[in-house]
Parts: structure tokens; sequence; C-alpha cells
């Protein structure tokens, strides 16, 4: 392993920094050019911890050793003070000013073999408290502290990006598989709260993903055959100055849901890299992109009442997405300025023809086309001195959206068509700025910030003033073990384009009066590390909604839904919804460097909306009121690694259907299945459900190769999941001498299971 370690504010080489393997106790120094090498480390994924008198103990990400030597570069800030020499011992829980609290960093070893996961970033974070599942559901929505798929936000090495995932629900977020390679991944950040003032537009959670560099010494080749696709990746350098990562992968997870018996057959596309040209020690460009290909198809081979159900409604999905983005940064001493500029595409089509007969247009019930391009400039300066951090910047955003619409819809007794066209033309901005404080012996920090947004689409979502954002952090360190730590923030969003580019039948647009919707969350944690490698945590959360889109339709906020195939918001909305989430995150991690990495932890929680009529608070879609996770990977010898995931969650509220209104012949015909009846909403509840994943990894490292197999076995139980039964039409008239008005279906209720043990086999080669 070699590597360089420089100061981050003068960027210069540093002489005689001692830098240690982390969990091996071997290492080297720098020489006069900042440079080291540790010789004979066995393969395995490890962690650098670099010393220095002067100067801040450092604990890098994690890096992987095998065939293959990484260049690693290490940046180190000079102590406030100066301090004698001590022995000093890094920890991968430290905290950070400005998010002390709800925060967590997510390593190579978890993104990589975490059970159940297979290489998913959206299921390893689903490990995390807070964050609920789709039991058995093949969908990657992130339900974070109670919050909706649509509250979400995610940046790619500075780079806001739509979506990571295939297939994504339009308004809002999720889908079958995600669109991100694992094999470009360093670490994620992830926020389930004390958000950054940088990181604008989330009320649930933010994901900022680290993105490796290209390795300057030598080009190299990987292939990867995982649960969903065969991926080809390659980084490497162009030149002494330019690194690059290139990743293209392709789907067979069409064939997998067939193998399952699913009635849908999903295929995917997607291709990222990225190129990073340092110019000189001062200057740096980045050059990324990502971009996905989807294509859903409905399999009409299969038989069965719950097939039968879900091809009747189910729309045939074609998706175009990709993100170009680019970051330059200065350094400029204690200064670092930042330009960020990106554009954003998404392409999404649905099509639906009644009982799935294309041979008429009479049957056309659903044709959707819809384009989301956002171009975002994002322009920041953060600036360090001794124990202050300050960071400041503005945003701009000019998006351009536009829906051509045929659709059915039921209302109130009335077949009505929506067949419209919008073009909405939006130009957004934000301004941000933080303050940060850390005491010389970092036992106490405290990070004040303020953020504000604006956009032309209305009066009110002009004024600023109305969408001004401050949050507040402090930690303080007791004793040797004992931190207490509390953040609150006020955070703004603004409603999806669908919602906002929305047009009756008439072609007028009724939502105008929409405004941002607002949380206001706090939370109080309290850890205790007995030792660098362990944390018991305890953090309480509470968050208040204000402003919430409620459908006009069905009297339901805008967040409880969304977690399914689609398009979410485009509808007639009001801004009236208020909503609350409250609970308590215990956690407990154990890392033993190249031995075990231990999580577990129980949410208990409640998330509900308040009834518009009568003022009582009503369960959200999110409110499972217990997360029970305990995940571990352990590493044995001979490169071989066994790993587990126990996970338990309680059952989701559900709404019975509205079955007079549901067997009506024009209202089933419009949709393709039954309604809901709203005035009895989430007064029913499914039993809790539990499911073990194991998954064994062996690895074998050769001479110029690595070669690696992997078994992920999800389900092992076979658990069933149980879910609302489901209201059909038998597609039989009882009463065909009526006006057609009055006409009814015969109906019949199907009893709706789904679990099954699921293996997949994985291959890795890299040369």
């Amino acid at each position: 392993m070699k590597g360089t370690v420089i100061d981050r504010s003068t960027r210069q080489p540093l002489e005689f920094v001692n830098v240690l393997v982390v969990g091996l106790g071997t290492g080297a120094s720098t020489d006069a050019e900042g440079n080291f090498t540790i010789s004979k480390l066995p393969p395995g994924i490890y962690r650098l911890q670099a010393s220095a008198l002067g100067y801040k103990t450092v604990l890098t990400s994690e890096y992987r050793v095998n065939h293959i030597t990484p260049h690693i570069q290490i940046e180190m800030e000079e102590e406030s003070a100066a301090l004698a020499e001590v022995t000093v011992t890094a920890s991968p829980f430290r905290r950070v000013a400005e998010s002390p609290v709800s925060l967590r960093v997510i390593g190579l070893q978890e993104i990589e073999k975490a059970p159940g996961a297979n290489r998913d970033i959206s299921r390893v974070v689903q490990n995390y408290p807070g964050v609920a599942f789709s039991p058995i559901g093949y969908r990657n929505d992130l339900i974070v502290r109670g919050g909706g798929p649509s509250e979400n936000r995610f940046y790619l090495d500075g780079v806001e990006i739509p979506n990571i995932n295939h297939f994504s629900t339009q308004g809002a977020s999720g889908g079958p598989v995600g669109l991100i390679d694992a094999d470009l991944i360093r670490s994620v950040k992830f926020y389930s709260g004390a958000f950054p003032a940088n990181r604008g537009n989330a009320l649930s959670s933010v994901l900022d993903f680290s993105l490796r560099d290209g390795d300057m010494e030598r080009n190299s080749l990987k292939a990867t055959l995982g649960a969903s696709e065969v991926a080809l990746s390659s980084n490497g350098h162009l030149g002494n100055k330019t690194s690059y990562l290139v990743s293209v992968r392709q789907s067979y997870l069409q064939m997998l849901f067939k193998v399952l018996g699913l009635p849908l057959l999903p295929a995917y596309t997607d291709a990222s890299f990225k190129v990073k040209t340092r110019f000189d020690a001062r200057n740096e460009l980045t050059v990324l992109g990502l971009g996905g290909i989807d294509r859903m198809k409905l399999n009409f081979d299969i038989d069965g009442e719950d097939a039968e159900y879900i091809l009747s409604y189910l729309p045939k999905i074609q998706q175009e997405t990709f993100t170009l983005g680019s970051v330059y940064r200065h350094y400029a001493g204690p200064h670092v300025q930042s330009v960020t500029l990106s554009h954003s595409y998404l392409n999404n089509r649905n099509l639906k023809y009644r009982d799935n007969d294309e041979s008429s247009p009479d049957n056309l019930t659903l044709r959707l086309r819809s384009i989301e391009q956002e171009t975002k400039l994002r322009m920041e300066n953060t600036s360090t001195w001794n124990t202050w951090k300050v960071n400041a910047g503005v945003e701009l955003n000019q998006t351009h959206y536009t829906n051509d619409t045929y659709q059915q819809i039921f209302i109130i007794d009335t077949l009505s068509v929506y067949n419209y066209h919008t073009l909405l033309n939006l130009f957004r901005w934000g301004v941000f700025g933080s303050v940060g404080y850390t005491s010389s012996d970092e036992r106490f920090s405290a990070s004040l910030g303020l953020r504000s947004n604006g956009n032309n689409y209305s009066g009110r979502m002009k004024n600023m003033l109305r969408q001004l954002s401050p949050r507040l952090s402090l930690s303080y360190r007791w004793l040797k073990n004992w931190s207490i730590s509390g953040h609150w923030g006020l955070y703004y969003q603004l409603p999806p384009y669908t919602s906002l580019g929305f047009k009756d039948r008439e072609g007028i647009w009724v939502n105008r009066n929409l405004d941002y919707q607002s949380v206001s969350q706090g939370s109080l944690g309290i850890a205790w590390n007995p030792d660098s490698r362990m944390e018991v945590s305890v953090e309480g959360f509470y968050k208040d909604y204000n402003r919430m889109p409620v459908s006009m339709a069905d009297g339901i906020p805008l967040a409880c839904k969304g977690n399914d195939y689609g398009v979410v918001g485009n509808e007639r909305l009001v801004s009236s919804g208020n909503g609350r989430s409250y609970g308590v995150e215990i956690m407990f991690k154990w890392l033993l460097q190249q031995k075990l990495n231990l999580s577990s932890s129980v949410t208990i929680f409640k998330s509900e909306f308040q009834d518009g009529t009568t003022g009582r608070y009503i369960p959200s879609a999110w409110d499972n009121r217990f997360i029970v996770n305990v995940s571990g990977t352990y590493n044995l010898p001979r490169q071989w690694s066994v790993g587990m995931k126990v996970c338990c969650i309680g059952g989701s509220p559900y709404t019975p259907y509205d079955e007079d209104k549901s067997s009506l012949v024009e209202a089933w015909n419009a949709q393709g299945k039954a309604y809901y009846d709203y005035s009895r909403y989430n007064t029913e509840r499914l039993p809790a459900f539990g499911q073990l994943d194991v998954r064994v990894d062996k690895t074998f490292y050769l001479k110029k190769c690595m070669l690696g197999f992997y078994l992920d076995i999800q389900n092992v139980t076979g658990s069933k999941l149980r879910q609302p039964d489901v209201l059909m039409s038998m597609g039989e008239i009882a009463n065909p001498e009526a006006p057609a008005a009055e006409q009814r279906y015969v109906m019949k209720s199907v009893r709706q299971e789904s679990g099954t043990l699921l293996p997949t086999l994985g291959i890795t080669f890299e040369y």
C-alpha cells in the first residue's frame, strides 16, 4: 500500500507522519515528499490512521488491498493549539459539529458484504435505525423516521441526482434495484436528520455518496455477476494528472422475476463514470455521469388470481434517466471554493389498456409521457480557522417539465377523462451558510446554520422569508466515553413537479396555491464508546409536519403515497396537511478490524397525520410502530467470510375497500383495481413480519487477479408476508339489464400472501 500525506490548507507534503494500518499495528512514516509505503499487507479491506505532532489524527475511509496496491492521499489539519506528544487512537464513530446526531457513515465492507443487500446501497441503508423496509416487496423505497419516500435527497460527489433506483416512481423515489454500481462507491454518509445547510429540499434523509478515485499507477478491469445484473467496470489513469472510473451494467432481472412467477418483467441497462483531473496542487476538476434505460413489460405467461389482479392495473413502463455533472475545486490556504454544475433528465412513459387488450384504441385507459430536466449551479466557499469552520454559498436551478397525459378517472360516481398537455418552466434559487466550532480537545462542538429557498412559481413561493430554515447542533463529551448531542432545525421541500405542473380537464393550472411543505424536527442522543471499536447509542426524535400537500379527491397527504410503480402527485392538491412522527432509536455497533462488523438497532416510533375534518391523528402509511435489525459479518481465515441478518418490522396499517364503488363497471374499467374507502383510512393493521438472510463469501487473491464468489440467501426461513385481501372483478356483469352507469361486476376477494426463499450466486473477477 502506497500513499501521500499533505497539509489540507497549504497542499504541501508532510514529513514524519506516522501512518498505521488499523487493526494490524503495522505502518510507516512519510519521507520528505510526504510519501509512505507499507509492504507485505495480506489482502483485505483496511483503514489507515495518520498522526503527527501539531496535526489532528486522521482516520481514512476503507480501502481494498489485493493484487492491486492502491495509492491513497491523506489530508491533515493543523491542531488549534500546541499539544504535548500523546498517543491518539482515532475512532470511526467521531461526530461532526454540523450533524452530531442522525449521521451514519457506511463503509466499503458493509456495502460489499451486507447480507441480503446484494451490494445495493438502498438495501444496506435499511439496516440502520429509523429506516423501514418493504418486506418481500422487491422495492427500494426509503422510509426514514416515518417520512414518505418522496422526502429523500441524493448526492454523488457533491452532484445532486434525482433518484438512485431503476424504475423510479415519478414524484417520489424507489424501485426494484439500485442505479449506482457498488464497485464505484468509497463510502456513504447517511443523514436521517440534522442535514447540512448546503444540502436542501429534504425532509427525511440525505444520502451523500463519495466515489472512489481511479488508480494513478495502473489500469484494471473488473467483471461482476450479481443478483440481477452483469457488470463490467474499469479504473485507472489517463496521463499523470487524470484518473478515471467507468462502469456498465446489463440486467437479467426479468429472468429472475420470471422464474419467481412475478407478473412484471423489468429489464435495465445503466452506465456511470468519473474522471478527475488535478491540474496542480490547488486546482482540480471532477466530471461524472450516471444514466439508465428501463423497460418494464408484463408477464402474461403466468396464471393465478394474484397475477390476474396485478396485471389488471399495472402499466407498461419505459424510462430513460441521466445526470451529468462537474465539480471544480480551488484550494486557497484555509479556504476551499467549489463550483458544481449539473444537468439531469428523466423521460417517463406509462401505457395501459383495459384487460391489456391493445387491439382497439377504445381500450386505452392511460397514456403518459412526462419529461423532467433540471440544470443546477451551486457555488460555495468553506473556510477553516483553527477551531472554527464557515461554509456559505448560493444555488440556482432551471427546471423544464412537460407532461402529455390521457387518463380515465372515476370521481364521485362519474367517469371522467383527463387529456391535457403541460409545459412548466421554473426558476429556483437558494442561499445557505453555517458556522461551526469545535473545541481544541474536541469535547464540545456547536454549529449554527441558515438556509432559504425561493422560486417563481407563485408569489408566496417567491418570498424567501417564508422558507427561512434555521438549524442548531450541540454536542458535549463528558467523562471519557460518554457524549450527549442534540439538534433542532426547520426544513422545507418543494412539492414534486408532477403536482406543480398538473392541469384539470379544462387545462387549467389547479395547484397554483401550493406551498413549500415543511418539517420542524429535533433530536437528542446519548452515546457510550467504551473503546474506539464499539458504540452504544440512544437517540430520540420528533418531526412536526406542516403545509403537507393533501389530495382533494381522497383527503390523504401526498406523503402517504409513492411506494408503487407509476406517478405520484398528478392530481388536485391543497397545502393544508399537518402530521407528526416521533420515536426512539437504540443502536449497538461493534467493529473489529479484519474480523467482525456487527450492527443491531431497535426503533420504536409512530407516524401520523391530522384529519382535516375532525382534527384527530390518523396512522400514516408508514406507521409500522417498530423495526428491529441485527446484521453482522465475520471474516474467517483463508479469505472466507460469513454474514447473517435478522430483521423484523411491525405490520403496516391499511384501508378497507369501498366495495360498492369498486363493483361499478365504469369505475373498475377506469383503473383496473378496487377503490379504497378513505372514510376508514388505515383503520386495519397487518401482522408483523420477520426475515432471515445469510451470506457466504470466498475470495481468491492470485498474483495478477482477484476471483470472488458469494452466496446470498434471502428469507432463509421462507417467511410469509400477509397482505390485505384484494377485491377483484370476475369480469361478469351482475345486472346487464341496468343502465350503463349502474351496472356492476360480480366481485371476489383474493387472499394475498407472498414470500419465498431467494438464493443468489455472485461472481467477481478483477484483473
